[in-house]
């Protein structure tokens, strides 16, 4: 017999404590500890002996920065389309291809023969996903041409000099070199766009680059939890959000069906975190792939044996199964990725009831 979509999700749409409450615990695999361990020394050797991955830093960094792509402003947002190329048109065929893995499978069709596979949801080829591929880059690529990139560890000078002004400004005019103060490519003939970035000499040290991108990943979830908020509470903001859920069962291609309001602003807001605690370029480079692969999975609509939820410890990761709640019932598990900020309100409101 089909198990019922509440049934799978472990909630029930009619129930108003499985819509803010965190849905059935996910066990780790029993060979999560290899995977943990694996992880958690390279964390904890690359904070604690920096000096071992120094040649390793400098060598990448080095190569990364003396090549032509790498000092083009489109880099990132390239790296974004390449990676989500490549990592959701995988997670899209494993969700196809075993359906006892969905976790939202929806009522089938009277017509259905007993025993038969489910239905899959609609699901584009890529060769068919043009309009959506120029829709999703087209406004991060303009603001990459017209914006000067502002960097940690470039100087102002550097900064004028590839935006198209002279390096030393001669009068009023100065241009900072605060990310919070926006700055125009200087359009002429000679450069009618801002096609390269100022990037730091400085090679970062691998304690650098992993404790920023922890604090990145920790400032983002907390950000996007409470605008997420809003999203699903702010009638005009709601209708910003609505087309993210306007599908049926929740599947990998659910991740960039985004209005293109939200999406730059989901976009930028992740280059705020980086920015805002003064991340080097490479930790931005680092930054993306795990910052794609999250936003994949999380919406991929499988109970993955391997997902980061379950390597993860203390059940911190928030994973898919909690997300497809989120898209079944449209409320609660507004975190991204972690935990402690759904678990947190409903402490909070808990206790408050208690009073």
């Amino acid at each position: 017999m089909q198990a019922s979509p509440s049934s799978r999700l472990g909630t029930s749409p009619s129930s108003t404590t499985a819509k803010t409450s965190p849905t059935a615990k996910t066990n780790p695999p029993p060979s999560a500890t290899i995977p943990r361990l694996i992880i958690g020394t390279l964390l904890c050797t690359a904070i604690a002996f920096p000096a071992l991955y120094s040649p390793f830093v400098a060598l990448f960094y080095n190569w990364l920065r003396n090549s032509r792509a790498y000092n083009c402003s489109l880099f990132e947002t390239a790296e974004i389309l390449v990676l989500y190329a490549i990592i959701e048109p995988i997670y899209t065929y494993r969700f196809a291809h075993n359906p006892s893995l969905r976790i939202d499978v929806r009522p089938q069709s009277q017509q259905s023969p007993p025993g038969s596979k489910p239905l899959l949801p609609r699901l584009q080829r890529p060769t068919k996903r043009h309009v959506e591929i120029g829709k999703s880059i087209l406004p991060l690529a303009i603001l990459d041409v017209i914006l000067i990139k502002k960097y940690a560890g470039v100087s102002v000078p550097e900064i004028r000099q590839s935006g198209g002004y002279s390096p030393f400004p001669a009068g009023a005019g100065s241009i900072r070199g605060s990310f919070l103060a926006p700055t125009l490519h200087r359009f002429s003939w000679s450069s009618p766009l801002q096609l390269t970035r100022a990037l730091p000499t400085e090679v970062p040290s691998s304690r650098r680059i992993v404790l920023e991108l922890l604090v990145a990943f920790f400032l983002y979830d907390a950000l996007f939890f409470f605008i997420h908020i809003a999203f699903h509470h702010i009638p005009y903001l709601r209708s910003i959000h609505h087309p993210h859920h306007t599908h049926a069962e929740i599947n990998p291609q659910v991740t960039n069906r985004l209005s293109i309001i939200e999406r730059v602003s989901l976009i930028l807001l992740a280059n705020f975190t980086l920015n805002i605690i003064g991340g080097h370029v490479l930790t931005r480079t680092l930054f993306v792939p795990f910052f794609v692969y999250l936003l994949i999975e999380v919406h991929c609509g499988m109970d993955l044996e391997w997902g980061y939820d379950k390597i993860m410890p203390f059940e911190l990761g928030a994973g898919s199964k909690k997300h497809a709640v989120h898209h079944r019932v449209r409320e609660g598990h507004y975190q991204p990725f972690f935990c402690w900020w759904d678990d947190g309100m409903l402490w909070v409101a808990k206790h408050l009831k208690s009073e």
